[in-house]
C-alpha cells in the first residue's frame, strides 16, 4: 500500500524555488535523448516531419539553363555598344517544354517563355518590354548586361550536394526543396507519442459534469486542451487519457500505464503544496524526479523526471503557467526528443515598457504584453493587465511574453524591458 504525505512540505527540498529557469532547462535538455526508429513518407507528407537522414541531390536543379523571363535570346556579342542600337531577326519561339531546335547565330534572336530551354548560341535574355518589334525584327539598345536574365544549369543545387541536413524540421520550401531534385521518398523520425492528462476532483470535461460536484464548484478542463493542441502543432503521436480525479491508486495506474507507452508523459496539477495535490508523491514512488520547483513565475510548481522509460513533466495547474512552461521548459525538451538538430532561436528583442511592472529580484517573470510599433519604428510594450496565472485570458489578449530576467527587479514605464514575441513561441 501506497503511504501518501498528505501536506508536503516543499521547503524539504533544497531547491525549492531557487532553480533558475536556465538551469532547469539545461538539466532537462542534459537528460533528454532523441526517440530512435524512422520511417520512410512520400514527400508529399514530410512539412512538419523531423528528417532523419540527410537529403543529398543526385541532379542539377534547375536541370537545364533556362529563361528567367518572358524575352528573346541573343549572344552578348550582340548587344550594342553605349548610345547605339541594333537590330535582330526573329528565327523562332522557345516554349517551356518545348525547346528551339536550331542555333542562334549571329544578327538573330529566338523568342523565349519564362523556363524554355535557352538555344545554343544565345546566352542572354533582353525582355520582352525593353524592345522595338517590327514584323520579323527587333530593335535593342545599348542598357542591357551581357548574361542577363538566364538561369545556369544547376545554379541552385548540384550533384552530390547536401542539400538539407538531418535533424531538419521540415518547412513548406523544403519539401518544395526535394521535390525539385526528383525525390519521392525521404527518412524521417518517427513521431514522439506523448501522453497527456489532467488532474484534480473538480476538474470537468467539455459537457460533463463530474459526479458529486457541484456545479458551483467545478471547473472546465483548459489545461489538456491548450497542451493537445500545442502538441498537435509537432510531429507527435497525442495519447489523450482525459481526466483523473484526486485518487492517488488510480493516478498511480495511470502514470505507469503510460510510462509503459508513451515517449513522454504531462500532466498538469496536483503538483503544488495542497492537501489534495496527490501528483508529487506518487511521482516519487514511481520514478525519479529531478526537481519539483523552478525560479520563475508563473510556473514555480513543476516535477521533472522519469518513470521508467518515460520522461515526465508535471505541469502546474494554473492555465497560465501550462503555457508558460510549455514555451520555456517543455517544447525545448520535445524538440531534442523529435530529433530536431537545433531548435529554432526563439526571436527576441527590448523594447520600452509603457507599463510600471512590480518584481522581486531572484525568479524569472513573463508577464503577458501587448507589443506594438510606433510609427517612428520604434517598439513599445504593455502589460494585459492583471497577471494572475489563471488568467487564461492574458494569454489570448498577449503578442509577446514580457521576460523579467532572473536577478532584475522592478520596472517603471520608460523602462527597456525584453520581449519574447509569441510567433516564436507556439
Amino acid at each position: 500500500m501506497m503511504t501518501i504525505k498528505i501536506k508536503p512540505n516543499c521547503a524539504d527540498n533544497p531547491e525549492f524555488g531557487t532553480l533558475p529557469v536556465n538551469d532547469a532547462l539545461a538539466r532537462i535538455l542534459a537528460a533528454v535523448q532523441s526517440v530512435t526508429g524512422y520511417e520512410k513518407i512520400p514527400v508529399q507528407e514530410a512539412c512538419g516531419r523531423v528528417l532523419y537522414h540527410a537529403v543529398h541531390s543526385f541532379v542539377r536543379v534547375p536541370p537545364f539553363t533556362n529563361s528567367a523571363m518572358d524575352g528573346f535570346a541573343l549572344n552578348r556579342a550582340d548587344l550594342p555598344p553605349a548610345g547605339q542600337t541594333t537590330e535582330l531577326v526573329i528565327i523562332g519561339t522557345a516554349l517551356a517544354g518545348k525547346p528551339f531546335e536550331s542555333t542562334v547565330g549571329s544578327g538573330e534572336t529566338v523568342r523565349v517563355m519564362t523556363g524554355a530551354v535557352i538555344p545554343d548560341g544565345a546566352d542572354t535574355v533582353v525582355i520582352q518590354e525593353h524592345v522595338e518589334i517590327s514584323d520579323q525584327t527587333i530593335r535593342i539598345d545599348a542598357r542591357h548586361t551581357p548574361g542577363q536574365n538566364v538561369r545556369q544549369a544547376g545554379e541552385d543545387i548540384q550533384p552530390g550536394d547536401c542539400v538539407l541536413e538531418a535533424g531538419l524540421l521540415c518547412a513548406p520550401a523544403d519539401v518544395g526543396i526535394i521535390a525539385s531534385m526528383g525525390i519521392a521518398e525521404v527518412s524521417v523520425y518517427r513521431k514522439l507519442r506523448v501522453a497527456v492528462f489532467s488532474t484534480g476532483s473538480e476538474v470537468c470535461d467539455l459537457g460533463q459534469q463530474r459526479a458529486g460536484v457541484s456545479q458551483q464548484t467545478f471547473i472546465y478542463d483548459s489545461n489538456r486542451y491548450s497542451l493537445c493542441a500545442a502538441l498537435g502543432k509537432l510531429p507527435i503521436e497525442v495519447v489523450d487519457m482525459g481526466i483523473i480525479p484526486d485518487d492517488p491508486a488510480l493516478l498511480q495506474s495511470v502514470l505507469l500505464d503510460a510510462s509503459h507507452h508513451a515517449d513522454l508523459i504531462i500532466t498538469s496539477g496536483g503538483v503544488s503544496v495542497g492537501e489534495a495535490d496527490y501528483t508529487k508523491q506518487v511521482l516519487s514512488e514511481l520514478g525519479s524526479v529531478d526537481f519539483w520547483t523552478v525560479a520563475m513565475k508563473p510556473g514555480r510548481p513543476i516535477a521533472f523526471g522519469k518513470i521508467n522509460s518515460a520522461v515526465l513533466f508535471g505541469l502546474p495547474g494554473n492555465p497560465v503557467a501550462v503555457m508558460v512552461t510549455w514555451c520555456f521548459l517543455l517544447k525545448p525538451a520535445l524538440e531534442k526528443m523529435l530529433g530536431i538538430s537545433a531548435s529554432a532561436i526563439i526571436p527576441s528583442f527590448i523594447a520600452t515598457s509603457t507599463s510600471s511592472i512590480r518584481k522581486r529580484s531572484g525568479r524569472t517573470e513573463f508577464q503577458r504584453g501587448i507589443l506594438t510599433q510606433q510609427e517612428h519604428g520604434k517598439w513599445t510594450v504593455k502589460t494585459t493587465g492583471k497577471q494572475g496565472s489563471g488568467i487564461l485570458t492574458s494569454m489570448s489578449k498577449a503578442n509577446a511574453f514580457i521576460v523579467l530576467e532572473h536577478d532584475r527587479g522592478g520596472v517603471e514605464a520608460g523602462d527597456e524591458v525584453l520581449v519574447y514575441p509569441f510567433s516564436g513561441l507556439f
